[in-house]
């Protein structure tokens, strides 16, 4: 059981570390220090709901039709390079800082746009549902996989809007997202290569 949280854990925290829509404006978010509490608890509320569909829903489908297995494990690695290649090309380009500038629009808005980012983004739902709901099938305690990667959304989200002010100075320069793209490439290739050779 202890094996199948940590590797949900691990294998949720990395996929959830490339950096999105969703985090950049988390970050943001902490950054200027509006409105944390509430985008984070948007955020973990939402992985936790995407998550556990994918955990208890995926078992389901797999039972029901287990040629699925193979074809999502497939797709899955293909996601997972293309989106190493992105982030390895993001980390090769460069010439991106963010800025903690801007004007607080307020709780319902900083809100509703957490919550587009996150719905709206079809890549949200490759990660949880379809990539960590195949993957929880392999895991020998689907459930402590699945908690273990909702435990990490939680972990994520509250160490990046509240551990954001912390790092003002660090991402003020493009080096750093350099670094963390480059860091995030390599994540997503080892996980690909898991993910093909299991």
């Amino acid at each position: 059981m202890i094996a199948s949280l940590l590797s949900g854990f691990g294998l949720g925290l990395s996929l959830i570390l490339a950096i999105g829509a969703q985090n950049a404006f988390v970050l943001r978010q902490g950054l200027r220090g509006e409105h944390v509490l509430a985008v984070v608890l948007t955020c973990a509320l939402s992985e936790t709901i995407l998550v556990t569909s994918g955990v208890l829903g995926f078992g389901a489908l797999v039972e029901a039709a287990p040629w699925i297995v193979p074809v999502f494990r497939y797709g899955g690695a293909a996601f997972l390079i293309g989106y190493g290649v992105r982030a390895a090309w993001s980390a090769w380009k460069g010439g991106a800082a963010l800025t903690a500038a801007g004007q607080d629009g307020g709780l319902r808005r900083a809100v509703l746009t957490c919550l587009a980012i996150t719905w709206l983004n079809p890549h949200v739902y490759l990660d949880t549902v379809i990539l960590l709901g195949s993957i929880s099938t392999q895991a020998a305690v689907p459930l402590a996989f699945g908690a273990g990667a909702v435990t990490a959304a939680w972990v994520f989200f509250a160490s990046l809007g509240f551990g954001a002010a912390l790092l003002r100075p660090v991402f003020a320069r493009p080096a750093a997202w350099q670094v963390l793209d480059a860091v995030i490439a390599v994540f997503m290739w080892a996980i690909a290569a898991k993910l093909l050779i299991d």
